[in-house]
């Protein structure tokens, strides 16, 4: 009956979660009464259609914003030192590598024997009755006690490399653990660039909406003169006035976008969302030079020293090592075993004297092992070790291919950034000359107020266009740099060789 009890008791525990698929959960106020039967449609229809979850105030805990200086502005590499000490990336990366560099002295420790040491100890009482009674006892008891202290040392003395293969795919892995804890850094890096760099790009196409509204309030205040003189008209006066409001709008909308870039920049630093600081301007940064086709030495170069693939590396060196230990799983081990023990007994019958006795032993013996069957296990585990070796050879192949593509896609672009900053500036010139021209030529009535409105839209294209360039060259050799394996300091991360 106790049993049944349980099972129905286990069998309830159903109720800790929702009836049916389109019923809310929610807890019960005594969790031990999940156990006790009850009927899940006692609760009121809001209650079932009620999706909200219990509150917990740890869970509201956040991590506060890094400490910042009241009035100074961070340019890129104070920004990239405070990424190194909050982005969590990195931390993370940090700990897998101390794991892999515990493996390695794990794989080591099993080549150095193993000593313990063991007490046994124990009593045995027998009581046996006697067919005749003698004294007045019917029965005879006797006792036996005993401590035995053990020293025993094991240790495998050969076994055809498995160790070693063993120690070798621990090193190789945390070589490559360290070398990504190294190539995180990388990354953090140059997240911290890019979103710098687009930040400074947002700042600079609210600066030209900015400019392009007063600009247009210039028009604004054109077409009022020219209405006031009785030379304009209300449909000039309404036409600037949309003028003035679009590009208000286009202010508005500018400083959303760069707002989300700042959030984009904390982001790529791993910093709290609630961190206000001022980031230093990029506007006035000097772009890089033009470059040619990336040659077979500089993708060498690359190979020899990007993360990704020297960790892919490492990690094939790892799986071939595996395949060595999976291999030797099929020979024979030789072991060492020894042993040192005392004993110290004692032994009582009835109300006789009781006897002691103290003996030590010790002894050595070594042993071979010879696997002969084992239901196929060693067979497929070398199978998949041969499996996972393949697996990593065509990894590190691709991560060189794609490393190799990655570099000449950032040289391309950096061409082309460069090549569209340059046209963009022509067009900005040319832009600025239309508008000024534009909006003289209303003001004197040779021309009508569309030719200046259409000029002020032109030379915001323009000047936005320009903003854009000047980010997409940076972010381009920021890329390219980064592709090449060179984007390992805060000081090669601003140090873009200028034009």
């Amino acid at each position: 009956m106790a049993a049944a009890l349980l099972g129905g008791c286990a069998a309830n525990a159903v109720k800790l979660t929702s009836g049916s698929p389109s019923e809310a959960w929610a807890p019960n106020d005594d969790a031990s009464s999940a156990l006790l039967p009850g009927d899940p449609s006692d609760k009121a229809e809001g209650e079932r259609q009620n999706f909200g979850v219990p509150g917990d105030q740890a869970a509201s805990l956040i991590t506060p914003p890094p400490q910042i200086k009241s009035g100074e502005v961070y340019e890129l590499p104070e920004l990239i030192d405070m990424a190194a000490r909050n982005n969590p990336a990195t931390r993370l990366a940090w700990d897998n590598a101390r794991q892999a560099a515990l493996a390695v002295g794990l794989a080591e420790a099993t080549f150095l024997p193993s000593i313990s040491a063991n007490v046994i100890g124990g009593a045995q009482v027998w009581n046996q009755p006697l067919p005749v009674g003698i004294n007045g006892k019917d029965s005879f008891t006797t006792t036996t006690e005993a401590i035995v202290p053990a020293l025993a040392l094991e240790w495998l003395i050969f076994d055809f490399g498995q160790r070693r293969a063993a120690r070798d795919v621990a090193n190789h892995n945390a070589f490559a653990a360290n070398i990504e804890f190294n190539g995180m850094h990388q990354q953090v890096i140059y997240d911290v660039a890019i979103a710098y760099y687009r930040y400074g790009a947002a700042e600079s196409r609210l600066k030209a909406a900015r400019q392009t509204l007063a600009n247009s309030r210039r028009i604004a205040d054109a077409a009022d003169a020219r209405m006031a003189r009785g030379l304009g008209t209300s449909v000039e006066v309404a036409q600037a006035r949309q003028q003035v409001a679009q590009s208000n709008l286009r202010v508005v909308e500018a400083e959303g976008v760069l707002r989300d870039s700042y959030q984009g920049l904390l982001g790529a630093m791993g910093i709290s969302p609630m961190t206000r600081m001022k980031v230093g301007d990029v506007s006035g940064r000097r772009l890089p030079r033009a470059i040619g086709e990336p040659t077979e030495a500089m993708i060498a170069n690359a190979l020899s020293q990007r993360p990704d693939v020297l960790a892919a590396y490492s990690r094939m060196k790892a799986s071939e090592a595996g395949i060595r230990a999976a291999e030797a799983e099929f020979r024979p081990k030789v072991y060492l075993s020894a042993i040192a023990a005392g004993n110290n007994a004692s032994f009582s019958a009835g109300g006789l004297p009781g006897i002691g006795q103290e003996a030590t032993t010790a002894g050595v013996l070594v042993g071979v092992t010879i696997p002969i069957y084992s239901g196929g296990i060693r067979a497929a585990q070398l199978e998949q070790a041969r499996t996972l070796s393949r697996s990593a050879a065509t990894t590190y192949q691709q991560t060189q291919d794609t490393a190799v593509r990655e570099i000449v896609i950032a040289a391309d672009t950096l061409r082309t950034a460069l090549a569209s900053y340059h046209a963009a500036s022509e067009l900005t010139r040319a832009a600025s000359i239309t508008y000024d021209a534009a909006l003289e030529s209303y003001r004197n009535g040779l021309t009508p107020i569309t030719d200046a409105t259409v000029a002020d839209s032109g030379l915001l294209d323009a000047r936005q266009a320009q903003a854009d360039a000047h980010a997409a060259s940076l972010v381009a050799a920021s890329s390219l740099a980064f592709a090449l394996g060179a984007m390992t300091s805060r000081e090669a991360a601003t140090r873009i060789p200028a034009r």
